[in-house]
C-alpha cells in the first residue's frame, strides 16, 4: 500500500511539473537552463534590477510598475507588451531596440503576481489581468493621443491580449500574439491541477523534475539575463499554475470571438506549446487573423535570434505588405499540414 501511494504521488509530481513545463515559464527555467555556478561571472548588466519608470494606480488599489522603452525615431505607435508566466516588464530588452528604431514605443507592465507587484509569487484572476490591461490602455490613451495602439502578449501574455481582443476599447488598434499558451490541457488533467490547488495550493514547483531538455531560445545572452534578472521568477506554487491553466482555457474558449485586427506569429521549434495546441487554436481564431510562421524559431520569440520584431514593425505600420520573413507563406503550408 505504501509503495502505491508512493508511486501515485510520483506520478502527480511529474504530471504537474509537466504541465508546468509547457505552460510556465518558472519551469521554462528550472528545465531548461543550468543553475548558477561560480564560474558563470554574471556581469553588472546581467543582474541589474531595473527600476519602473512609472507606478500605475489600479482601481482596485493596486500598484502597477512599468517599464517604458522609449522610440528612438518620431512616434508612430506604442505597444502594451505584455509578458509570460514567470517573466517582467524585463521580457522586452531585446525585442524593443528595432521597434523603437521604427517609431515605435513599448509600455511593459509587470502582471499582477510578477515582476515587483505587491503579490509577487501569488495569482490573482483572469478578470482582474484583462481589467489591468483596459486600465493601462485608457492611461496610454491619455498619454498619447492620436497615436494608434497595440496589445503584444507573449506566451501568458498572448491569452490576456485575446480576451481583451473579444471585447476590445474603441482606443485599441490591433492585437499581437507570440508564441500564445492558450488551450485546454484536457482531462484528467484539469481536474488533477484543481484537486491539487485544493488540497496543497502552496506546493512548490522549480522544474527539477522535469525529465529531458528543452530549448527556451537559441540566444545565450538573453537567457542568461532572463535567469539572472532578479525579477524573474524560478520557482511558482500549484495556485498560480491553477489560474493559469483556467485563464489559458478561457482564451480557447473566446477565441472565435476575437474582433480586432490580430497578427499571430508563432514558432516552428516551440517545445512549451506544441504543434497540436498551435493547431486547435488556429481553428478556432477567425480567418481574418494574419499568421506568421518562424520555422526555426523557439518558444521565447520575444529573446530568440529570428528577428520576429521586424514582421510586427511591418503588420502595424504596412498592414498589406508581405512580411519581409516570408511567415505569411510558412504559416499557410504549416496550417495545411498541421494535425490537431
Amino acid at each position: 500500500m505504501i509503495g502505491s501511494f508512493t508511486s501515485v504521488s510520483n506520478r502527480l509530481w511529474r504530471l504537474s511539473c509537466t504541465l508546468a513545463c509547457f505552460a510556465a515559464y518558472t519551469v521554462l527555467l528550472g528545465a531548461c537552463t543550468h543553475r548558477p555556478t561560480p564560474d558563470l561571472h554574471p556581469t553588472a548588466e546581467e543582474i541589474a534590477l531595473i527600476p519602473p519608470d512609472v507606478t500605475l494606480d489600479m482601481s482596485d488599489g493596486a500598484r502597477i510598475p512599468i517599464r517604458i522603452y522609449c522610440a528612438s525615431q518620431p512616434l508612430r505607435a506604442v505597444i502594451l507588451a505584455l509578458h509570460g508566466f514567470g517573466d517582467s516588464r524585463d521580457a522586452w530588452e531585446f525585442f524593443a531596440p528595432p521597434l523603437n528604431a521604427a517609431g515605435i514605443e513599448i509600455i511593459a507592465p509587470d502582471q499582477r503576481g510578477f515582476g515587483t507587484t505587491q503579490d509577487a509569487g501569488g495569482w490573482s484572476s483572469t478578470t482582474r489581468m484583462v481589467q489591468d490591461t483596459r486600465e493601462e490602455l485608457a492611461w496610454m490613451h491619455g498619454h498619447y493621443p492620436n497615436v494608434p495602439l497595440y496589445v503584444m502578449g507573449e506566451s501568458m501574455g498572448g491569452a490576456i491580449a485575446v480576451l481583451l481582443a473579444t471585447d476590445p476599447p474603441s482606443e485599441l488598434s490591433g492585437t499581437i500574439l507570440l508564441a500564445p499558451a492558450i488551450m485546454k490541457i484536457g482531462e484528467p488533467w484539469q481536474t488533477i491541477v484543481d484537486g491539487l490547488d485544493t488540497v496543497a495550493p502552496h506546493w512548490k514547483l522549480d522544474g527539477s523534475a522535469v525529465p529531458g531538455e528543452r530549448v527556451a531560445s537559441d540566444n545565450i545572452r538573453a537567457l542568461r539575463r532572463m535567469y539572472l534578472d532578479p525579477l524573474t521568477q524560478h520557482s511558482s506554487t500549484i495556485h498560480p499554475l491553477f489560474g493559469l491553466t483556467h485563464l489559458m482555457a478561457k482564451a480557447f474558449n473566446d477565441a472565435p470571438r476575437v474582433r480586432t485586427p490580430m497578427l499571430m506569429i508563432f514558432a516552428g521549434r516551440d517545445q512549451f506549446v506544441l504543434p497540436p495546441y498551435t493547431a486547435r487554436l488556429l481553428k478556432r481564431l477567425p480567418n481574418s487573423v494574419r499568421l506568421d510562421e518562424f520555422p526555426t524559431a523557439h518558444h521565447l520569440m520575444s529573446r530568440d535570434k529570428r528577428m520576429t520584431a521586424q514582421d510586427v514593425t511591418s503588420w502595424i505600420l504596412t498592414p498589406e505588405s508581405a512580411l519581409p520573413s516570408g511567415g505569411d507563406v510558412a504559416a499557410a503550408l504549416w496550417k495545411a499540414t498541421a494535425q490537431p
